[in-house]
């Protein structure tokens, strides 16, 4: 694969966002809907998949009170930007979540579960007094696939078009050996999006760290370093950053983060571990910024496979890449990077999704963590072998099982938590 077309996949696929991408993704769609519509708000239907419902039940929403499917479309609809994409939310204010609030308290919002195959899907109805408008987004977070007003198609795009069909495929042809050889010869100017994605990404660490949200896993893991109950090494680092900036993420923070396909919380997850262990290292900026790349793109390529949304949780993904830049940071080359995936894999595989909430903190912590220690078991050349559970001689293959189980063997596993969820 051409080195342009490694950076393409990089930009196309780092996108900044504001608030967790559910919720957004619902917001957009409503925003979308009301932007194509006249007159009164009536009534506000949601349709969407279970896997959205359950990242948008718990998840807090940048500087709001409120949470939800039906919260996150009123507040859409009542005051969001589209053109603003994922930071459809931006600079909303009290009064913007009173009016959200007020169209909820009258019954104009309604949710319910689609039925259909795809993972990622929401669909948005909106009646005014005047007109009746409906956005659907499938796939991907902001890909709008249809916009209808009044029953007629004025916009089909998206996913279902064949250009992006071909986008998909050239996802699928990336290995770890190319990525790999790309990173020695990439123009440092070129990565200018992975510079951004540190300084985002690692303001709301500090943000974590420094300030009151959810269950403060980051900070109380700082704190008890500063207590001498935990030691200050290069695994608590990458812990306490990590999972600071998913606590604030997690809360509601109203700071943006750099998103890594599609998620928020797995940016943060592929960024933040690395910068703490570069930081801790001393290395220079160039190669944490190499280091950062390699995370983020290793990531990408094992996301291509594994989709959007599962049963299992994205941010073991982005643990693997982050064992891999670690390796790198430590001068590692190929054949450690290829183990400290492949440990990684081995380790996390089972972790499930339950929704986005304040204890992602807590896995991102983990996963943190296994991040640090499958890197120091590659530098070791130590790898879990292919006699051992599903792994394989080669990661590629590796990577494949993962993502079949996280693809194939959870559909059930994927019910059953959104029913758990749902009854309480």
């Amino acid at each position: 694969m051409g080195k342009e077309k490694i950076l393409s996949i990089l930009k196309r696929e780092l996108v900044v966002a504001l608030g967790c991408t559910e919720p957004v993704a619902i917001a957009l769609a409503a925003a979308t809907a009301r932007s194509h519509t006249s007159g009164q708000i009536e009534k506000i239907h949601v349709n969407a998949s279970g896997n959205i419902i359950k990242n948008a039940k718990s998840v807090g929403i940048p500087g709001m009170s409120g949470k939800g499917l039906d919260f996150a479309a009123a507040l859409g609809a009542a005051a969001g930007d589209p053109d603003k994409k994922l930071e459809v939310l931006d600079g909303l204010t009290a009064e913007d979540e009173r009016s959200a609030l007020k169209l909820i308290e009258a019954g104009r919002v309604t949710t319910g579960q689609a039925v259909t195959p795809k993972r990622l899907y929401i669909e948005v109805t909106l009646q005014t007094n005047q007109q009746t408008a409906k956005v659907v987004i499938s796939d991907n977070h902001s890909n709008i696939t249809l916009i209808e007003v009044d029953g007629k198609a004025v916009f089909l795009g998206g996913c279902e078009n064949i250009g992006i069909q071909t986008v998909e495929e050239e996802l699928e042809e990336l290995t770890i050996d190319e990525i790999y050889d790309w990173l020695l010869t990439a123009d440092l100017h070129d990565l200018g999006l992975v510079k951004k994605s540190i300084e985002l990404n690692r303001q709301i660490g500090i943000e974590g760290l420094t300030g009151e949200y959810g269950l403060n896993v980051g900070r109380t893991i700082k704190e008890n370093v500063k207590k001498g109950y935990l030691s200050d090494d290069l695994a608590t680092a990458a812990m306490s950053l990590a999972a600071a900036g998913s606590d604030a993420r997690m809360a509601g923070s109203i700071l943006p983060v750099m998103a890594n396909t599609g998620s928020g919380n797995q940016g943060i997850a592929v960024t933040l571990p690395v910068v703490a262990v570069a930081e801790k290292l001393k290395v220079s900026e160039e190669k944490m910024i190499r280091a950062v790349a390699l995370s983020h793109l290793i990531t990408i390529h094992i996301k291509s496979k594994f989709g959007r949304l599962s049963a299992l949780c994205g941010v073991t993904a982005a643990g693997m890449g982050a064992s891999a830049a670690i390796v790198y940071l430590l001068d590692g080359g190929l054949p450690q990077i290829k183990a400290a995936v492949q440990n990684t894999i081995g380790n996390v595989s089972g972790m499930i999704c339950d929704g986005a909430k304040a204890g992602c903190a807590m896995k991102v912590s983990t996963c943190s963590n296994v991040a640090v220690q499958s890197a120091l078991l590659a530098l070791n050349n130590r790898a879990i072998q292919s006699t051992d559970g599903f792994i394989h001689d080669d990661v590629e293959k590796s990577i494949e099982s993962f993502c079949k189980l996280g693809n194939e063997g959870t559909r059930q596993t994927d019910q059953l938590i959104l029913q758990l969820m749902l009854e309480k």
